[in-house]
């Protein structure tokens, strides 16, 4: 009968309001936390088949969820490798059962925002023990090609390995200006020298040294010199490669630049690209002169003798003193040499459902048959926010909002109480009928 239902239904809003009050309690309880996504409930009506001229009561029930779609603040901290991800998306973490397991076994966990330090093994991880993983980079800083719709391909960032670093030079460009009066017939045919510091594959300063002769032996102004080459890495000495370029010096607008290169030992130039190659101890090495008729590299002009733009790539062995990671995600060892070198790329994961995840402890979350096939994405690309150093995401918790709701599932509660006690004096009215 329809008094039977009018019990039930109340004791149904009895349990759901019960649901509410503990997830308002979660919510206030973690308003401090990092990261902390509210939960939230869904009350449904349920509705019984009705007789004619009777109504029984159906009740009420509750679906509680994580609103992880829901973006905290985000504040700013002194770590470098404290992160949060500005918009939509979450980080991939392990435990610490992953950072030994293969990685077709090894757990993934998403978080939307950590600090992270390395441990004593040099792995990135929060003080709860999650690991943040990310893609491994070649020599050259670039990622290589990896499976976006599973994380096979992710490894926990560890920087011990990149304590010390030496990066060879592989490449100079000389900007130099060679005087052009020092070629005129009768001059003093004075030699211009220039050192240019360069480091081995081990890290090891050496130089070069670049000696210019101008060639006077003509009438008039030659335009052309000799150059020699020494490395200071070379045991036996000498000169390792030489080469003769002669200079445009027409009224054009290519006065001054190079006319042309001729190779005469150890170096081979490359027309096209302006670029000299040759072999120092350590291996090859390409000096940028610049091509025939570019304004830049070696010129000669009615100047002094000035070596202005002179660049190499590499660095000599540096201690690590930090790690950084920029908007793109990518893992940056510091070293006290200057030089910076890129270790990992952490993406961005999304999933179609993100209030679908589960939700784990410590503010993680695991993919889930209800949020959808999960996809990694670079940070900032496609629908995900960027990676976010030096900051942190507050929780969502509105603590005034979660006192609001509190008062309403309190008078919630209270009314079902109410009714529960009124449905319990109807029957007992009713079975004192029989007495």
């Amino acid at each position: 009968m329809s008094i039977s239902s009018s019990l039930n239904a109340s004791v149904a809003g009895l349990r759901v309001n019960a649901t509410r009050l503990a997830t308002i309690s979660d919510n206030i309880a973690n308003s401090a936390t990092f990261g902390y996504k509210r939960s939230d409930v869904d009350f449904s009506t349920q509705v019984l088949r009705q007789r004619e001229n009777a109504y029984a009561a159906g009740g009420v029930s509750v679906s509680v969820f994580r609103d992880v779609e829901a973006q905290g603040s985000l504040i700013n901290t002194g770590g470098a490798t404290d992160l949060a991800v500005s918009g939509r998306g979450l980080l991939p973490v392990t435990d610490e059962s992953g950072t030994t397991a293969l990685a077709s076994q090894r757990p993934l966990s998403l978080v939307p925002t950590g600090s992270f330090l390395p441990d004593e093994n040099g792995l990135l991880r929060t003080s709860s023990g999650l690991f943040l993983m990310g893609w491994e980079v070649d020599a050259a800083g670039n990622v290589l090609n990896q499976t976006r719709d599973n994380a096979s391909g992710l490894v926990p960032v560890n920087v011990s390995p990149n304590q010390f670093v030496a990066s060879r030079t592989n490449e100079i460009t000389l900007g130099i200006n060679l005087p052009a009066d020092a070629t005129d017939a009768g001059a003093a045919g004075d030699p211009f020298t220039v050192p240019i510091e360069y480091f081995d594959n081990l890290g090891r300063s050496e130089s070069l040294t670049i000696t210019f002769t101008p060639d006077t032996s003509g009438t008039g102004a030659s335009n052309q010199w000799s150059a020699t080459i020494e490395d200071s890495a070379n045991i036996a000495g000498g000169v390792i490669a030489s080469f003769d370029v002669e200079f445009d010096a027409t009224a054009t607008a290519t006065s001054g630049s190079i006319l042309n290169v001729t190779n005469t030992a150890g170096a081979v130039y490359d027309s096209t690209a302006g670029t000299l190659s040759l072999n120092v101890a350590g291996g090859p090495m390409t000096l940028n002169i610049g091509a025939p008729g570019e304004n830049g590299g070696l010129t000669q002009l009615a100047g002094p003798f000035s070596p202005n733009a002179i660049s190499k790539d590499g660095s000599q062995i540096g201690n690590l003193t930090g790690i950084e990671i920029d908007d793109t995600g990518f893992v940056q060892a510091i070293y006290d040499s200057g030089f910076r070198r890129t270790l990992y790329q952490v993406p961005v994961a999304d999933v179609p459902n993100l209030n679908g995840l589960q939700a784990l402890n410590n503010q993680s979350y695991s993919v889930s048959q209800t949020s959808g096939d999960l996809y990694f994405w670079d940070s900032g690309d496609g629908p995900v926010g960027t990676v976010t150093s030096f900051a942190l995401m507050e929780s969502t918790t509105d603590v005034a909002s979660e006192l609001t709701d509190l008062i309403a599932t309190q008078r919630a509660y209270s009314s079902n109480a109410t009714v529960v006690q009124t449905v319990d004096e109807m029957l007992q009215e009713t079975s004192n009928l029989g007495r």
